[in-house]
């Protein structure tokens, strides 16, 4: 039972006033000091001894168990719905991988460019990771291919380096996405909070629109960041096309107007009471809105194909047509060469670049975009998954395998897009077999309708991204945040403007930093509720509580907050354990000299619910007058303190 507070008025404590960052309840005789955010429990059994051979049996254990005949469905997720897969699985699937596969050819095309390669390589890359995922994926709405983040940081990995590098850093992100799941390193993400993933997506959202200005005015620009990408759009603004901007604006204007069609619906809310006209338009008008891309493009091209052969141009040639705006050009037909991703590369005086040096050239963006593909792909399996758990562990493999099946075949880092899993959920997939019809669709393009795409407008391509990313740009959730918890806004901002100022890498880095800080702030001030409590003969004492583990960084805080209240009070104290978890040896030798500086000046100092292993702790530091007696009722706290007063002969207060 909990020790109960002094009832009588002349054993309350006297007002105190502390600092603007400490609660305090004065009335009631109890105040808290420090946070109260974070509480850190150490759930190690007290009589476990962890070592070296006790890990190392673990991990054997654990890899043994992966190989067990029971783990091989969790390895290969398409064992658990294959033996049930039924005609109208197959007819649902079909449907929705149809629409996806016409959503994700415009937009693969579209990523390439904003990846600073070819268009093709975006094709490349949208049909071998979708046939993979149907085997390895947990997520039936997740279509793998490319997307606008991964896009935009391979084009700042990459410094047009060209589409080697991109099949390299796609064959790197897989191994190491692979390799982090097979050593369990999906935990990395849990230091990627809310606030810093919607900063980072809003940042990247703007430098992606600000990046498309360039084809939407037919003009040049580069740059990684927002300055850069400014300073070089003005220096070339003279040079801007009337005909790119005017065909650019009025597709992004169709585009949204197509997407707010597939936003209305005729008759009454419940589908159940519309009538079948109503329901058939209702279906025409979402289909029509979900394949707005693909309308643009075909109509676009068909623009194209009448503009360029009005011109009389060669289209065998490298020139390019004298029309009012840019075409994408041509791109070679058919599937790509399999092969092995180059591990080096001749340079034009006839040097070789090897691979630590392609490495190298690279930067931090091979660390930095595997875990950005990783954080993409979870959120749309735990946005999908209606509050079942999420396999990070297995998604990790899947997606990393992906990835190193897209580098045989010349593509660049790919992940789940959110965009095309909402047309993916809102067509009724069934399955993860969708993506086994979508990429099928992709290889006939390839196979059949490159010549086409020579006449595809590059500012067209350009609006299509331009629609998609508008969207991430999360204002609405600064107030929810705001409401919440105003201090979430420091990292959220502050990743925010770090991503648009910086190099995007450094601009996640910076916003992780932030919530690490915030994390060891709120570990340095721990919440300490102390109390005048009274024992059934009148001997008054300060019952102290921390609330969480005693480390490093929070002991010399505690000490200083006991030691001050103490000593205004002169009463013994007693510091109650029993949320004390886990210490130090840090917390030892601060605890040693507490017990040091009570025993000089004569104050009692005692520790109730004191956990057995915490004694070893502080006992491995060899304290001197350290009073430990493990007591876990009030009344032996009662005897303890009677017994000491009449030794030490302490008055009574």
């Amino acid at each position: 039972m909990p020790p109960s507070p002094c009832s009588s008025k002349s054993n309350r404590l006297p007002d105190i006033t502390e600092s603007a960052g400490d609660t305090l309840v004065y009335d009631r005789e109890i105040f808290n000091i420090g946070s109260s955010d974070f509480i850190l429990i150490d759930e190690v059994s007290e009589n476990e001894e962890k070592n070296l051979k006790t890990y190392c049996k673990q991990i054997a254990d654990k890899t043994k168990s992966a190989f067990k005949r029971k783990n091989i469905p969790k390895r290969l997720p398409f064992l658990q719905w294959w033996p049930t897969y039924a005609t109208g699985d197959c007819i649902g699937d079909l449907l929705a991988g149809i629409t996806v596969g016409l959503t994700l050819i415009p937009q693969s095309m579209s990523f390439a460019a904003l990846a600073g390669l070819p268009p093709q390589y975006g094709l490349y890359g949208s049909f071998v990771g979708s046939l993979m995922y149907v085997f390895l994926g947990t997520c039936k709405e997740v279509p793998m291919g490319p997307t606008a983040i991964v896009s935009l940081m391979t084009y700042n990995t990459l410094k047009g380096r060209g589409p080697v590098y991109g099949t390299l850093l796609c064959f790197l992100t897989g191994v190491i996405q692979l390799i982090m799941g097979m050593v369990g390193l999906g935990f990395l993400i849990d230091f990627i909070s809310g606030p810093v993933n919607a900063g980072f997506t809003s940042a990247v959202a703007i430098l992606i629109v600000i990046s498309q200005v360039k084809d939407i005015f037919g003009i040049r620009a580069v740059g990684s960041t927002l300055l850069d990408i400014v300073i070089s759009l003005f220096k070339d603004i003279g040079n801007f096309r009337v005909g790119d901007m005017l065909l650019g604006s009025v597709c992004i204007v169709v585009i949204l107007l197509l997407r707010m069609l597939a936003l209305i619906h005729m008759g009454p809310e419940n589908d159940c009471e519309r009538t079948k006209v109503q329901r058939i338009i209702n279906r025409t008008m979402w289909l029509i809105g979900t394949l707005r891309n693909s309308i643009v493009i075909i109509v676009t091209t068909f623009i194209g194909f009448l503009y360029v052969n009005s011109s009389g141009h060669d289209v065998t040639s490298n020139e390019m047509p004298p029309i009012p705006f840019k075409v994408v050009g041509k791109i070679p037909s058919g599937l790509p060469d399999f092969g092995f991703p180059k591990f080096s590369v001749m340079r034009d005086n006839g040097t070789t670049v090897g691979f630590f040096e392609m490495v190298s050239d690279m930067g931090s963006g091979v660390i930095v975009l595997p875990i950005i593909a990783l954080i993409e792909n979870l959120s749309i399996c735990k946005t999908f998954s209606l509050g079942k758990p999420v396999d990070a562990t297995q998604e990790l493999l899947a997606i990393g395998l992906c990835n190193i099946g897209n580098s045989f075949f010349h593509a660049f880092p790919s992940t789940g897009s959110f965009s095309r899993s909402a047309v993916n959920a809102a067509s009724g997939v069934r399955t993860p077999m969708g993506g086994l019809y979508s990429g099928i669709l992709v290889i006939v393009a390839l196979l059949f309708c490159t010549p086409y795409f020579y006449y595809i407008p590059k500012s067209a391509l350009a609006a299509v991204i331009i629609a998609a990313v508008i969207f991430m740009v999360e204002i609405r959730v600064v107030k929810p945040i705001y409401r919440s918890k105003k201090s979430d806004l420091i990292p959220g901002l502050g990743t925010f403007f770090a991503c648009l100022l910086l190099h995007m890498e450094i601009g996640i880095l910076i916003g992780v930093g932030l919530n690490l800080i915030s994390i060891l702030y709120h570990a340095a001030r721990p919440k300490l509720s102390i109390r005048v409590n009274t024992t059934r003969n009148g001997i008054n004492y300060l019952m102290m509580t921390p609330d969480r583990c005693l480390i490093f960084p929070s002991v010399d805080y505690v000490r200083n907050i006991i030691i001050k209240h103490s000593l205004k009070q002169n009463l013994p104290v007693v510091i109650d354990c029993s949320h004390i978890y886990g210490a130090d040896f840090t917390a030892a030798k601060v605890i040693e000299l507490l017990t040091i500086d009570f025993s000089r000046r004569g104050q009692l100092l005692f520790f109730y619910n004191l956990k057995p292993s915490l004694v070893t702790v502080f006992e491995g530091v060899r304290p001197k007058d350290f009073n430990i007696r493990l007591f876990y009722e009030s009344q032996d706290i009662d005897q303890l303190l009677n017994k000491h007063m009449i030794v030490n002969s302490t008055p009574v207060d």
